[in-house]
């Protein structure tokens, strides 16, 4: 992708994914440790997503590597990195998962607590799903969130995806909520 003025801060070899007005959105990278330990052990994270062990710089560059990594070695896409454009403020993650226990690709999306409330999540989602439309031919995409979790029900109906059922992920999981929403070319 040719240098937009607006990335020039981002580190070289930093491989963008999509844009939008004001985010970047780029691959993870093992430099992108310290953020995941943040994120991964946000209180919001644990509530709704779920604890997934990270404690160190470590642990995290495991879960980069055998998630995210791995996944876009075996799918192409995956939870990427979004970034604000004006000071490479890590604020997120945003992508398409594509988990065993879906039929569909899914998006997902999770942010630092000083970004949520400012529409990133909403513009990050749309540039993700717009971009896994025209390079992957996404036309319909699942989404799934805790049943109390009313800030991400109302991102994901505003965004057009509407509710299915609740299903259970796992025999622990007291039910998920689950979404679909087909993309219009």
């Amino acid at each position: 992708m040719a240098s937009h003025p607006d990335v020039d801060h981002l580190t070289p070899g930093h491989v963008i994914v999509c844009e939008s007005a004001r985010l970047a959105i780029r691959r993870l990278t093992l430099d992108d440790a310290d953020f995941i330990v943040e994120l991964l052990n946000d209180p919001g994270w644990l509530e709704f997503i779920g604890d997934k062990h990270v404690r160190s710089e470590s642990d995290a560059r495991d879960y980069i590597a055998s998630g995210p990594q791995a996944m876009v070695a075996r799918r192409g896409f995956c939870l990427d990195v979004v970034e604000r454009k004006s000071d490479g403020l890590r604020l997120g993650l945003c992508g398409l998962i594509k988990r065993d226990t879906l039929d569909d690709v899914d998006l997902g999306f999770a942010f630092l607590p000083a970004a949520r409330g400012l529409g990133y999540a909403r513009e990050a989602s749309l540039a993700a799903l717009e971009h896994g439309q025209r390079a992957f031919g996404v036309m319909r995409c699942a989404a799934i969130t805790s049943t109390d979790n009313l800030r991400s029900i109302r991102l994901l109906e505003s965004i057009g995806f509407v509710f299915q059922r609740v299903i259970t992920m796992s025999p622990e999981d007291p039910g998920t909520n689950l979404y679909l929403r087909n993309v219009h070319p």
